[in-house]
């Protein structure tokens, strides 16, 4: 019977940057569970797709680019279109740039709060009054521990920015909408294996310090991420909104 309450069957769940790394860990986990996908990624990758289509479970993808803060709200619209409702959203679409602020180039600030905080906050407006018709819904949105401390020995003030704005903008939507049987919750991630993180992980003057102060000693996985969303996602979490789960091997607890 708990385990039931994991279950998403016949759910619609869009996923932003779905196409790689922790969004398509987390679109095999909701597809394990039941759901119906709609993956979106700005670069089309097939095989994403195709292996997510080899397991059985039921897949759409619609190409956009969040770097235009104005595709958000198109994303939703035509997930809506193609699935008739959208139960879940996880935002989880980002990018990193590191580098001192004095000298951080605008069109890297830009970039990094289009695409990490307007377009988040956009899609989540366009799904909003969806959900509200359908009786609820569910909207996950991937922050990082960058959003609670200042990591080190990188200098990223501006993305340390934008998942702190990605944390109060989970808890906002998650007071104004729980009327609504809307829960909102985000995911604090580590350092994770994936494409964004391989380049640090590999850096000698970086991914030393980042170990150490990880009482676990090693990057999670894509996959430890996803089973956190799974959870979320689920009925399993009915009485959970306004979270931010952090996943991160212990990083923040030093």
């Amino acid at each position: 019977m708990i385990l039931e309450r994991f279950r998403l069957d016949g759910q619609v769940a869009l996923v932003t940057g779905g196409s790689r790394g922790i969004g398509l860990a987390i679109a095999h986990a909701l597809g394990e569970a039941g759901a119906r996908l709609i993956l979106s990624s700005r670069t089309p990758r097939p095989d994403a797709v195709y292996g997510l289509e080899a397991k059985g479970y039921e897949v759409h993808y619609i190409q956009a680019d969040l770097g235009n803060s104005a595709d958000a709200a198109r994303l939703v619209e035509k997930a809506a279109a193609v699935a008739g409702r959208i139960d879940i959203l996880v935002n989880n679409a980002g990018i990193s740039r590191h580098g001192a602020t004095e000298t951080f180039a605008d069109t890297d600030y830009d970039a990094v709060m289009t695409i990490n905080v307007d377009s988040m906050f956009k899609a989540c407006r366009a799904a909003i009054p969806l959900m509200r018709g359908q009786g609820g819904g569910v909207i996950l949105n991937i922050g990082s521990i960058s959003g609670l401390v200042s990591n080190i020995p990188q200098q990223q003030v501006a993305y340390n920015t934008s998942k702190g704005a990605v944390h109060m903008m989970t808890r906002s939507l998650a007071s104004d909408l729980a009327p609504d049987n809307i829960r909102v919750n985000a995911i604090a991630p580590g350092y994770i294996t994936t494409d964004m993180t391989n380049g640090g992980l590999a850096n000698p003057d970086w991914a030393p310090t980042w170990m150490q102060m990880t009482p676990m000693g090693r990057p999670g996985s894509a996959e430890e991420v996803a089973t956190a969303a799974l959870f979320l996602c689920s009925p399993a979490a009915s009485y959970v909104t306004g979270e931010v789960l952090v996943v991160d091997g212990g990083y923040t607890a030093r």
